[in-house]
Formats: C-alpha cells, structure tokens, sequence
C-alpha cells in the first residue's frame, strides 16, 4: 500500500518478459525542421523495436517543443510519429501522455483520434508490483 499523495490511475499489468518504457522531452520542432525529422524517425524506429516487448509507454511531456490545438486544428508535421502511435496503440499497447511546459496546449486529438490519455498533473500507478509516481516534473523542484 502506497500513500494516497497523487491520484492513483489503475493497475498495469507487467507479463514476464514485458518491459515499461518511460521517454520524455524529444522536442521535435525544435531547433529546426531537418534535425525534428531526423530525430522523428529515430523516435519511430525505437518505437517499433520497443512494441515487441512493451506493456506500456509513458511519454512524459514535451514531446514536441510546441503543441497549440485550437479548435479542430493541430499543428502541421509529425505525421510519421502521429501514425506510429496510433498503430501501436490500434495494436492494444497502452500508451499514456503527459503533457510538459512545451507542449501543455494539447486538448481532445491524442485521445479522440488515438485512445491516447493526455495527463496533466502527475499520477500514481501500480506497474507490475511496485508504485511509481509519473508526470513531466517542470515546475515540481
């Protein structure tokens, strides 16, 4: 038993040979547009190396150095990323999102057209047979 400091989000379930994987702050968008899409591809590829053996994936917030929905509108680029992540989570893998102080403008389309959660404030979680609180961190210090 932990104490109840953070909202709990439910169990997640860790089958042997299963890993969870934590990855934050990639940036894309940030310094310019040719080294975004290079480090785009390197996130992807690492995404189809990992889906093997994940039960989960947590992205911790800024994954893009500037996330701004407005309305029915999201910013151009990142479509390679968008659609792995929607494969992955098509598949059954549960991914979760946290929103960073770079990206914290990040409204209904993750989890409307990906079954994504974006999380703004940081949680508790079982994984497996211990407890974890998970969030971005800016502004926890």
């Amino acid at each position: 038993m932990t104490p109840k400091l953070l909202p709990e989000l439910p169990p997640q379930a860790v089958a042997p040979g299963q890993r969870v994987y934590f990855a934050s702050d990639f940036h894309l968008g940030a310094p310019d547009a040719a080294t975004s899409r290079e480090r785009e591809r390197r996130i992807v590829r690492w995404l189809d190396e990992i889906a093997r053996d994940a039960a989960a994936i947590y992205l911790l917030g800024d994954v893009f150095d500037f996330w701004f929905e407005y309305k029915h509108a999201i910013p151009r680029g990142f479509s390679r990323l968008q659609g792995k992540l929607a494969e992955l989570t098509d598949a059954g893998l549960p991914i979760t999102l946290f929103t960073g102080n770079h990206d914290m403008w990040m409204f209904g389309y993750f989890t409307q057209e990906m079954g994504i959660p974006v999380l703004r404030d940081p949680v508790s979680q079982r994984i497996g047979d211990k407890y974890f609180n998970i969030g971005h961190g800016d502004g926890l210090g």
